[in-house]
C-alpha cells in the first residue's frame, strides 16, 4: 500500500534527496520490511528472515505434572533479539506514518490549528493510539500470566529466564516503539525545540524498559507500565479534546490526569520497593551469576529501588513546580490593575496582549519530561481556553 504524499508542492524532488526520503520514507521502509517478509518464501533465505520476524532463543518444555500435555515452548533474550527489534521498527515507522496520513491528518484539516498545536495534535494522536494499544494489551498479557491474581508473582520464580510468546513479543514491540521515535524526529520534520524533550522521554523509555529486560524484571515493568500508560493516555485524550474545543470534556478529564499522574507515580514506587526491596530481599544471592540471569544482589537492587524513586520524585517535582508557576500566572492576570496614564497603558497594554499570546501558546507545550507532561489548570477546570468577548 503506498502512502499519499503530505500536503505541498507537487514538484517532484530529488531522488535521495532530503525531501524526497521525507515524502516516501513510509513507502521505502515499508519495502524494506516486506523484502524480508519475501525471504520466508524461500528455503535459502527462511532461516535469515525468520531471525528479523519470528522470537528467536525458543525452548521447548515438557509437562512434568501431566505427560500427555502438549510441550511448551518459551522464550529467553539474547543478542539476536536486536534483529526482530528491528523489524517491528520498520513495522512502527509504517504504522505511524498510516495514522498520520488517513486519520490525524484529516483531522488537522478539518480544525485548522497553528504551527504549535499542529505539532501537539499530532504528537498526542500517535501517542494516544500507541498507549490506549499498550494498555488494552498490558492488561491481557498480566491475567494470562497470573500476575493479578497474587502480587508475590512480580517476584516468585525470579530470575524469569523463560518467557511466553505474548509477554516477550510485548517487550519487543515496545522497544521497536521507542526506538522509531528517533527517527520520526526527521522525517515529521519536527522544529528544533521539541526536539530536546521528546529525545528526552524516549530514551527515559527505553532506559526502563531495556533495564528491566535485560534484568528479568519484566514483570514489575509490564505492570508499572500500564498503570503509566494509563495516566498518559488520559492526558493525551484530554489535550486532543482540548485542541478539538471540546472544553466541556477536556476540563474533567485534565482533572482526572492530575490525580491518575499523582496515583501512577505512588504506585511505581511503592511497587518497586515492594518487589524490588522486599520480595526479592527474600531470595538475595550473595554473586552475580550472568549466566543464570540472577541479578539479585543487594547492590543492584539498591541502584534500581534508588534509581526509580529518585525518577519519580523528579517527575513530581516538575509537575507540582509547573502548576505552582501557572497558578501564580493565572493570579497575576487576574490581579486588579492600578490606573496609569494613557501613554503608558497603551504600552502595558501591548505587552499584556503579547504575554497572553505566548501563554496561550506555551498551555500546552510539554514541560521537563516529554509526553510525561504537567499542564496549566485554569479556572474551567481544564486548559485555558480562547475568549469569545473578542469578537468585533
Amino acid at each position: 500500500m503506498a502512502i499519499r504524499r503530505r500536503g505541498g508542492s507537487t514538484k517532484n524532488p530529488p531522488i535521495l534527496s532530503h525531501e524526497f526520503v521525507i515524502q516516501n520514507h513510509a513507502d521505502i521502509v515499508s519495502c524494506a520490511a516486506m523484502l524480508i517478509l519475501l525471504g520466508l518464501m524461500f528455503q535459502i533465505t527462511s532461516p535469515f528472515s525468520s531471525t528479523f520476524v519470528a522470537m528467536q532463543y525458543n525452548v521447548t518444555v515438557n509437562n512434568t505434572e501431566d505427560p500427555e500435555a502438549e510441550p511448551t515452548t518459551l522464550y529467553h533474550h539474547g543478542l539476536l533479539d536486536s534483529c526482530s527489534v528491528f523489524f517491528y521498527f520498520l513495522i512502527c515507522v509504517v504504522i505511524h506514518a498510516v495514522i498520520q496520513e488517513y486519520i490525524l491528518d484529516k483531522l488537522n484539516r478539518k480544525l485548522h490549528l497553528s504551527k504549535v498545536k499542529h505539532s501537539k495534535f499530532n504528537e498526542s494522536g500517535q501517542l494516544l493510539t500507541f498507549y490506549l494499544m499498550s494498555v488494552i494489551w498490558g492488561i491481557q498479557v498480566m491475567i494470562k500470566e497470573g500476575l493479578t491474581e497474587n502480587i508475590s508473582h512480580l517476584w516468585d520464580g525470579y530470575p524469569y529466564l523463560l518467557k511466553t510468546f505474548r509477554f516477550k513479543f510485548y517487550f519487543i514491540v515496545q522497544i521497536a516503539y521507542w526506538l522509531h521515535i528517533y527517527p520520526e524526529l526527521y522525517f515529521q520534520k519536527v522544529k528544533k525545540e521539541e526536539v530536546s524533550a521528546r529525545i528526552r522521554y524516549a530514551s527515559f523509555y527505553l532506559a526502563f524498559i531495556l533495564g528491566a529486560y535485560i534484568l528479568n524484571l519484566g514483570h514489575l515493568a509490564l505492570v508499572c507500565l500500564v498503570i503509566h500508560y494509563v495516566a498518559e493516555l488520559t492526558f493525551h485524550a484530554a489535550r486532543l479534546l482540548y485542541f478539538g474545543e471540546k472544553a466541556e470534556v477536556s476540563g474533567p478529564l485534565f482533572s482526572l490526569w492530575f490525580a491518575l499522574f499523582l496515583i501512577a507515580r505512588l504506585s511505581v514506587v511503592t511497587l518497586t520497593v515492594l518487589v524490588v526491596w522486599f520480595g526479592l530481599g527474600k531470595l538475595e544471592t550473595t554473586g552475580l551469576d550472568i549466566k543464570g540471569g540472577n541479578f539479585n544482589t543487594p547492590l543492584i537492587r539498591v541502584s534500581i529501588v534508588a534509581g526509580v524513586s529518585l525518577f519519580q520524585a523528579l517527575l513530581l517535582w516538575n509537575f507540582l513546580t509547573f502548576q505552582l508557576r501557572r497558578r501564580r500566572e493565572n493570579q497575576l492576570a487576574a490581579a486588579p490593575r492600578k490606573k496609569t496614564p494613557m501613554g503608558k497603558s497603551k504600552d502595558k497594554k501591548a505587552k499584556k496582549e503579547e504575554v497572553n499570546k505566548k501563554l496561550k501558546a506555551e498551555s500546552v507545550e510539554d514541560e521537563g519530561f516529554g509526553d510525561m507532561a504537567v499542564v496549566a489548570p485554569a479556572e474551567n477546570g481544564g486548559m485555558r481556553t480562547r475568549s469569545k468577548s473578542k469578537k468585533k
